[in-house]
């Protein structure tokens, strides 16, 4: 099984961003977790900052991965063109969240993935992922 987690803008300093909301550990060290926890999968981790680049890594790798799990941050509630790139490919794609977005501000209670997401996990912290991981394996 092969399956990629796609993080997007200001994932990359988890651990140091607003810990009280995202927690202390670095996605490097929780994806090495997942990666010895889930030995059986074929497990990616890709990161940007840039909403062109997730879309292109929506679209290479939306027709041939068993799953991807997807925490576009703040281009949930922003970009209709990853909406666009979930609802184009064939991959069932899990929506992630680390915080619980409904109880934030009013603007992240909208999302343009979940309407063509398989699923939508959120307010679990770092065990968002683990949670969507399982969910393709069972």
């Amino acid at each position: 099984m092969k399956i990629i987690i796609i993080n997007g803008p200001n994932l990359n300093l988890l651990g140091k961003r607003e810990p009280e909301i995202y927690g202390h550990q670095n996605f490097e060290d929780y994806f090495n977790f997942l990666k010895e926890k889930f030995p059986v999968v074929e497990l990616e981790y890709y990161q940007s900052n840039v909403e062109g680049e997730l879309i292109n890594k929506l679209q290479n790798v939306g027709f041939s991965y068993n799953g991807i799990i997807l925490n576009a941050a703040a281009y949930t509630h922003t970009s209709i063109g990853i909406g666009d790139a979930v609802k184009a490919i064939t991959t069932p794609v899990i929506e992630v969240h680390i915080s619980n977005t409904f109880a934030r501000e009013e603007f992240r209670h909208q999302s343009y993935i979940s309407s063509s997401a398989k699923g939508v996990i959120l307010g679990f912290g770092l065990k968002s992922y683990e949670l969507a991981l399982q969910s393709f394996l069972l």
